[in-house]
Order: C-alpha cells, then structure tokens, then sequence
C-alpha cells in the first residue's frame, strides 16, 4: 500500500515532492534566461539595470549588449506530474553577491553550471563550488549566436573537469534544450546515488 506524502490537515490530498536545482555560472552566462524558458509560471526575477556606478565592479568584456543583472536569485517552477515539482533557482553571477549562495544551495538536489565560451573562466567560481561542497553538477555551454564553436572535450579540458561530471551543449532560449540539460542532472544525480536511472 502507498503510504504516499499526505495533507495532514483533514484535506487527504497528496503533497507533491519538490526538487530544488540551482541554475550558476559566471555574469551574463544565461541563467535567467534559462529559468525564464523552462518556468510554467512567470518566474520571480531580481534583475536590475547595470549603471555607470558598477563600471569598476561588473566586467562586461565580452558580453556589452548586457544591460541588466541579477541581484538576488531567479525562480521558476515546472511541474512533472501531480506528485513531483522541481524548484528552479537562478544564483546571482557576480562576486559581491556570493553570499546568497549557501542559502540557495541548502537542499539542492544538484545544480546546472552554465558556461559562456567567450568567458570560460568565470564557470571556475561555480565549479569550484560544487565540487567544495560535494553537490552534484553539469556544465551546459550555451551557445551564443556570436560565440566560437569548441568541441565538449575542448571545454572539458580548459575547464579541468572530472571524467565523471557530465557535460552537454544548450540554448538556454529554447524550452526543449533546456529539459535536457535537466535530464543530464537528474540522470547524474541518480547515477551517484546508485538509484535508477529514470526514463527520459
């Protein structure tokens, strides 16, 4: 008999599992716009305008047409099925606002680390941190329109990756890449833990 998770309220409905995925990478690397594509709802946002006054603090070679930031987090839920949900959060990319990070991070199953090809070293701050911290992670290199083409074994080297972690190429525009970024995850995790590998 399923013991299932149960309202306790007198409602008898179930309560659905929710999963916490963090989305990281370095400024500009496309975490909002990831958590925007893949979100069933309009997701929560704390972007705000770069100004004249983060000149000396936000480094935008490579990325000018950026003329926003996130100060907080990202959020975006998606629902599997009546019994599953998976919370998205998007981690804030630039240094000053490092210090939400274990506050996201706490119960995560494991987490996206996106990487922009045309700024490949800033991937090694959210690397370094999952690695610290023992959570699991993939790297996703999105693909810019104006970026150089690298092959995975290129990247994973530059990156000094483990053989283990996962790598996998994206478009954090499109919906569809997007879920199959969270399949590479959710297929890791699992793997690491000895459980099943779940159907796609």
């Amino acid at each position: 008999m399923d013991s299932g998770r149960y309202d306790h309220g007198g409602s008898g409905h179930r309560i659905p599992l929710a999963l916490k995925i963090l989305i990281a990478g370095g400024f500009g690397a496309g975490k909002t716009t990831l958590v925007s594509a893949l979100s069933e709802v309009r997701p929560l946002q704390t972007e705000e305008v770069l100004t004249d006054a983060g000149i000396d603090t936000d480094d935008v070679s490579g990325v000018e047409g950026k003329s926003t930031t996130t100060v907080a987090m990202d959020f975006g839920r998606i629902t599997i099925n009546e019994d599953l949900l998976v919370y998205l959060f998007g981690t804030p990319g630039q240094d000053r606002f490092w210090f939400l990070w274990d506050e996201l991070a706490f119960g995560a199953l494991g987490a996206v680390v996106l990487a922009d090809t045309r700024r490949l070293a800033d991937s090694f701050p959210s690397i370094d941190y999952f690695e610290q911290r023992g959570i699991p992670f993939v790297v996703a290199v999105n693909c810019f329109d104006d970026s150089r083409r690298f092959s995975l074994d290129t990247v994973r080297r530059a990156l000094d990756l483990d053989p283990d972690v996962p790598m996998v190429l994206c478009d954090a525009r499109d919906r569809q890449s997007g879920k199959l970024v969270l399949i590479s995850l959710v297929e890791h995790v699992a793997r690491q833990r000895g459980e099943p590998v779940p159907a796609a």
